[in-house]
């Protein structure tokens, strides 16, 4: 794991209990709860327990049950959201150009209405 992770966090509050969240489902490794700030009509975020800082962090140091529980975790919260036939959108931010805000691995789950396109198309000279 980075050196750098900051348990001040609000993530870091969230799976210690500090702070309370609107869980939509817990397993061994993972939490997933409902973003205070929904950018779409379902809007949840998936965590790992575990302090990684990002994908990066996670990649290089988590287990194999720690990997196959957070992406057995995004699939439920698919299912238990319906997201599964009309789509959704799986993002996650890593580092500074990629717009990362909390210093802990986290995953949007976004779906429930069309998404739009997702980043502007680069038009190159």
């Amino acid at each position: 794991m980075q050196k750098t992770y900051d348990k001040n966090n609000i993530f870091y509050k969230i799976i210690n209990g500090d702070i309370p969240c609107n869980k939509v489902l817990e397993t061994e490794h993972c939490i997933a709860f409902e973003d205070i700030n929904p950018r779409a009509k379902i809007h949840v975020l998936l965590i790992p327990k575990k302090p990684y800082v990002n994908l990066n962090d996670f990649i290089l140091d988590a287990d194999k049950n720690e990997k196959l529980d957070l992406f057995d975790g995004i699939a439920k919260v698919v299912e238990v959201k319906n997201l599964r036939a009309a789509g959704y959108r799986l993002l996650t931010n890593v580092g500074e150009n990629g717009h990362q805000e909390v210093q802990h691995l986290h995953f949007h789950i976004l779906g429930g209405q069309p998404l739009g396109s997702f980043i502007k198309k680069l038009e190159l000279d």
